[in-house]
C-alpha cells in the first residue's frame, strides 16, 4: 500500500470517530503535559542552584592546603581521601609560600590565586566599639551574589583602606551613635587588632630565661616565648573607611568558612596588616616539625577561568605536592541527587501518560470491532497483513505526535502559571524572584518523541489483531 493511501485512510478514519479520537488524544496530551511540568521544575530547580554556585565564587575555586607532616593523623586522612603521599614516603610536604602562589598563577586557565585572611577586630565608632569576625576579600568578589543590592559601593581599589560592613554589624555600630545603618557609609572607623611583629635575630639569648614573661605591647626586648615564636604579638589598629552595608553574608572559599564576617577587607590591605590568625599556632608547630620557615599561608585560593578547567588544576596542585578542594568534588554529589530527582519527576510524570495508553489501546480495539468489514474488504483487493499493520500504527502514531505536541504546549503553560505564582509569593515574602521553571530543547523533542512511541506500544495489539483477521469471517461480520 502506498504512503499517500495509506495517510488517507488513516485520516479518514480519525474523522470519523472524531470525539472518541480526540479524547483519546487529549489524555495523551495531559500525561505528556504532567511530565514537561514536573522535568522542567526539575531543570529549572537544578539550572537555579548552578547559577547560583557560579555567581557566589566558588563553583569555579579551588581551594589549596599544604599537606601535613608525616606520621600525623592528617596524613592518614589525607591517604584515606586520596590526597596524601605515598605509605613510607619521607619527603617533607612542600610549604605553601609565595613562591608557590606564584607557581599556581601559572598554571593554565588560572585568573588569580589569592589568600585567605580571618580574624577578630574592634571595630569603634568614635569611643564605643564592636568586636567582629573580619575576613578578606579580593576585587573579583564584587560579583558575588552577596553585593547585588548592597548600600554604598564595592572597594574603590584593591589596595584602598576600606571596609563593608554586614547588616547586623552596620546596625549594632549605628546603634550605639543612635545612626541608620544607610548613614555609617562614608565614615571614618578605627580597627584594633592583634599584630604580628617580627623578632629580629639573637633576640632570644638576649632575654634571661628567669626574666618574668613580657607582655608584647611593652618596650624592651621580647620574652622567651615571643622569641621562639619568632614574633611578638602587639595591639596594632588601623583607619578604614566604611563604603558599604552588605545585607547578605559574602561567601568566602578559604579556612574552611562559608560566610559568618561581620565584616570585609580587601586581600591586599589584609596582608600588609600582619595580623595574628587563629591558625598561626598550627603553622608555628608545622615549621618545628618540618624545619621549614618564613611566611606561609594556611591556605590558597585558585579562581579558574572557567568551571571545565578546574579538574586539570586540581590534578596539576596535586602533582605539586598540596591538596586541592574545589565545590565540584561536592557537586558531584549533588548531581547524582539532582539526577535520581529528574528520574523520580519523570516516573511520576509518565503515569499519566501510561494511563493514556490504556486509552489508546481501547480507541483501536473499537475501531477494530467496528471496521471489521473495511479490513475485510481491504484484505480482499489485495492488502497484506502488513498493510493493515501499518495502518493502525499510523493511526496510532498520528494520535501520540498530535497528543505530545499539544501536551509540550500544556506543560509549558502549566509551567509559567507555577512561575508567575512563585514569582508574586516572593515578592510578597521581600524575596528576589527566582525563575524556577525551564523548558530546555531536548525536553520537547524527548517528550514529543516519547509519546510517539508509547503510542506506537500502545497500538502493538490493536495492529497486530487487525491484521490477523481472517477476510473470509470480517466479510460476514455485517
Amino acid at each position: 500500500m502506498k504512503l499517500r493511501d495509506l495517510s488517507e485512510l488513516a485520516a479518514r478514519n480519525l474523522r470519523e470517530a472524531a470525539l472518541r479520537n480526540v479524547l483519546t488524544t487529549l489524555g495523551i496530551a495531559v500525561g505528556v503535559a504532567s511530565l514537561v511540568a514536573m522535568l522542567s521544575l526539575g531543570v529549572g530547580l537544578q539550572e537555579l542552584v548552578g547559577r547560583r554556585l557560579e555567581r557566589s565564587g566558588l563553583f569555579d575555586s579551588v581551594l589549596v592546603r599544604p599537606r601535613t607532616g608525616n606520621g600525623g593523623p592528617g596524613q592518614a586522612r589525607d591517604r584515606f581521601l586520596g590526597n596524601g603521599p605515598a605509605p613510607g614516603a619521607t619527603t617533607a610536604p612542600p610549604p605553601l609560600d609565595e613562591a608557590a602562589r606564584q607557581q599556581l598563577a601559572q598554571l593554565p586557565n588560572v585568573v588569580e590565586v589569592y589568600p585567605e585572611f580571618r580574624f577578630t577586630g574592634d571595630l569603634r565608632l568614635g569611643a564605643a566599639g564592636h568586636l567582629a569576625q573580619i575576613a578578606s576579600l579580593p576585587a573579583s568578589a564584587s560579583g558575588n551574589d552577596a553585593f547585588e543590592g548592597m548600600q554604598g559601593h564595592f572597594f574603590s581599589s584593591p589596595s584602598a583602606h576600606e571596609i563593608i560592613l554586614q547588616l547586623d554589624l552596620a546596625r549594632d555600630l549605628a546603634d550605639l551613635q543612635q545612626l541608620q545603618p544607610a548613614a555609617l557609609i562614608g565614615r571614618e572607623v578605627v580597627m584594633r587588632y592583634a599584630g604580628r611583629q617580627p623578632v629580629a635575630p639573637g633576640t632570644s639569648e638576649a632575654a634571661s630565661s628567669d626574666t618574668p614573661p613580657r607582655r608584647a605591647r611593652d618596650e624592651g626586648s621580647p620574652s622567651p616565648e615571643d622569641a621562639a615564636l619568632g614574633f611578638s604579638i602587639v595591639s596594632s589598629q588601623v583607619p578604614l573607611r566604611i563604603v558599604g552595608v552588605v545585607e547578605a553574608q559574602a561567601v568566602t572559599s578559604g579556612g574552611g568558612g562559608f560566610g559568618n564576617a561581620g565584616a570585609y577587607l580587601p586581600v591586599v590591605v589584609a596582608q600588609n596588616l600582619g595580623v595574628v590568625q587563629g591558625n598561626d599556632m598550627s603553622e608555628i608547630v608545622r615549621e618545628s616539625t618540618t624545619g621549614a620557615s618564613g611566611n606561609h599561608y594556611t591556605n590558597l585560593t585558585v579562581r579558574v577561568a572557567h568551571p571545565s578547567g578546574i579538574p586539570a588544576v586540581e590534578n596539576a596542585v596535586k602533582a605539586m605536592g598540596y591538596i586541592p578542594f574545589s565545590l565540584q568534588d561536592v557537586t558531584r554529589s549533588l548531581t547524582r541527587v539532582f539526577a535520581i530527582l529528574d528520574m523520580l519527576l519523570g516516573i511520576f510524570g509518565s503515569l499519566a501518560l501510561a494511563v493514556a495508553s490504556l486509552g489508546i489501546i481501547n480507541t483501536l480495539v473499537m475501531a477494530i470491532l467496528e471496521r471489521r468489514r473495511e479490513i475485510g474488504v481491504l484484505k480482499a483487493l489485495g492488502a497484506s497483513n502488513g498493510d493493515i499493520r501499518q495502518l493502525f500504527f499510523t493511526e496510532a502514531g498520528v494520535m501520540g505526535l498530535v497528543g505530545g505536541t499539544a501536551g509540550v504546549l500544556l506543560g509549558w503553560g502549566i509551567g509559567r502559571a507555577i512561575q508567575f505564582v512563585t514569582a508574586i509569593y516572593l515578592r510578597r515574602q521581600s524575596i528576589p524572584a527566582e525563575n524556577i521553571w525551564t523548558v530546555p530543547w531536548w525536553l520537547v523533542a524527548g517528550a514529543i518523541g516519547f509519546s510517539v512511541v508509547v503510542s506506537l506500544l500502545a497500538g502493538m495489539y490493536p495492529a497486530t489483531r487487525a491484521a490477523q483477521l481472517d477476510p473470509v469471517e470480517a466479510l460476514r461480520y455485517e
